[in-house]
């Protein structure tokens, strides 16, 4: 049978690179996953929160939750307060938004009582 083709030329035996190492290769494998998968902590700079309204990070958690559970409560008596100066569709969700509030300082409540169960 006769080919029209000719057969490809052979490769050269000599190649200007070195053969593949497997140690070198999974050195280079687990370089492209740490660059993708773990980048480095120190290239993220460290988020600074504003100073402008700051918690004191020394304050205990009875504390938050006693101040959080005072501020739902005045949310609270003032969207009650506001929703009986509206009419009737936009009062219903002046009550929706109330009650919410409500829950909220119940939950806040409920968590400061499991802080300091003696209150």
């Amino acid at each position: 049978m006769f080919k029209s083709t000719p057969n490809p030329p052979e490769p050269d035996d000599v190649s200007p690179y070195d053969p593949l190492d497997p140690k070198k290769l999974n050195e280079a494998a687990d370089r492209a996953l740490d660059h993708y998968l773990n980048p480095l902590k120190a290239a993220i700079p460290p988020r600074k929160p504003s100073t402008i309204y700051l918690v004191a990070p020394d304050i205990d958690t009875e504390t938050l939750l006693a101040n959080a559970c005072e501020s739902l409560a005045s949310a609270s008596v003032m969207a009650s307060d506001f929703a009986g100066m509206l009419e009737w569709p936009h009062r219903n969700t002046m009550l929706g938004i109330q009650q919410v509030i409500m829950l909220a300082e119940l939950a806040v409540s409920r968590a400061l009582d499991r802080v300091d169960p003696q209150a």
